[in-house]
């Protein structure tokens, strides 16, 4: 496989794994309370996803070891903390995945949900358990990324979003919702999405200092893939919302696309949510293995049972419980939870340059680093105390 290809699969990776459910609802509903000013939240996303995600792409790659390999390193028994909230949250974000895809195969070709979501866990399984699970896996979660973004981009510009007023309230918001912020980095960074990609170019084959420019320019790419579909979202939101309609609580996201472009959008939004929330499952389910091997390697010569457990437990869940619109929201910011902890283990790990292969990551990003950490702990503790207070 070539350096390219490796390049933009650990990206796509990453960036569908964000593209999921949660992240088309996510960005509806706070676009709908917050109308322009939500493109202030988006910025800061986006800084503190650089924050976090060029660090610790960095750090495991020089490190070749997984994440909780590293974290155990660093404190005894810490791998195995990580392990456990990374397993769990990707559990938590691939039940609301795998309804996701059910969902979107009902609007798209009218069988019911359930079954939906059945056919949709059958193909991750036949596409995890394919000779060539990497190559593939990099392939189906580019090809349907590129779908998205395209399909998403001609809904935004069907919805005639007021341009001059998002560029001025990105900028000069007339409010800040700081839960919002905190919803949408774990949504789009927290949990396992921030180490998709690097795990994925460990598997790859790309580990040691010297590949550090290009992982960096692996996670820029993915950061920006990401970044562009959640633009195209707000954009296609805002001009619905600006226009005065109301979008479905049931599910706004569906009720955008529709409101944007009639019954074209919304056999669109179908097509979109299934492609976001199966390459969502794909990405939950590798980088949740990964984590479960990082942590007991002994568990390598059981992926395949693991993954086809993984997959019927997600489904299972749904199918019992169902999903309403809130549980994506909640999940989103339990998983911010999980990023100041993970970010922390990654950044102490790397004033250990044995555990790095002799790579120091320079003062700037440690700094960087440890802002994100500070200001999403801070975040994190005022939602817990929000939740505590009900």
């Amino acid at each position: 496989m070539s350096k390219n290809a490796i390049r933009l699969g650990a990206a796509f990776l990453m960036a569908t794994s964000a593209i999921g459910p949660g992240f088309l609802t996510q960005t509806t509903v706070f676009t709908a309370k917050l109308g322009a000013s939500f493109g202030f939240v988006i910025l800061l996303s986006v800084l503190i996803d650089l924050g976090a995600q060029l660090n610790i792409w960095r750090i495991v790659t020089a490190s070749g070891r997984r994440a909780p390999d590293l974290a155990g390193q660093v404190l005894p028994g810490l791998g195995h903390i990580l392990t456990l909230l990374i397993v769990s949250g990707g559990l938590a974000f691939n039940i609301g995945n795998v309804a996701g895809a059910g969902l979107g195969l009902e609007v798209l070709t009218g069988i019911p949900a359930a079954w939906g979501a059945a056919l949709s866990a059958l193909v991750a399984a036949l596409l995890f358990l394919s000779p060539d699970t990497g190559k593939a896996m990099d392939w189906f979660a580019r090809i349907l990324g590129l779908g998205m973004i395209g399909l998403t981009a001609w809904v935004a510009v069907a919805a005639k979003p007021p341009l001059a007023s998002m560029v001025y309230r990105t900028i000069w918001p007339e409010t800040i919702d700081w839960n919002a912020v905190l919803t949408l980095v774990g949504g789009t960074v927290g949990g396992y999405i921030t180490f998709a990609g690097a795990h994925r170019l460990l598997d790859a084959g790309v580990r040691g200092p010297s590949n550090i420019p290009f992982v960096t320019q692996s996670a820029m790419t993915g950061i920006g893939i990401a970044t562009a579909m959640r633009l195209l979202l707000f954009a296609a939101a805002c001009g619905v919302v600006a226009a005065g309609a109301t979008l479905d609580p049931a599910n706004p996201p569906a009720s955008m696309f529709r409101i944007s472009a009639g019954e074209l959008g919304f056999r669109f939004f179908g097509l979109v949510m299934w492609a976001a929330s199966i390459t969502s499952v794909i990405g939950a389910t590798f980088t949740s293995l990964s984590f479960l091997k990082g942590s007991f390697p002994v568990l390598e010569k059981y992926r395949r049972l693991l993954i086809l457990l993984f997959l019927a437990l997600s489904l299972g869940v749904f199918l019992v419980f169902g999903k309403p619109v809130q549980t994506l929201i909640v999940v989103g910011g339990l998983n911010g939870l999980i990023l100041p902890l993970a970010l922390a283990a990654m950044l102490w790990a790397a004033r250990t340059p044995a555990l790095t292969g002799g790579y120091k990551l320079p003062i700037i990003w440690q700094t960087i680093g440890w802002i994100v950490v500070l200001i999403m702990s801070v975040m994190a503790g005022k939602a817990v105390i929000g939740l505590l207070s009900v």
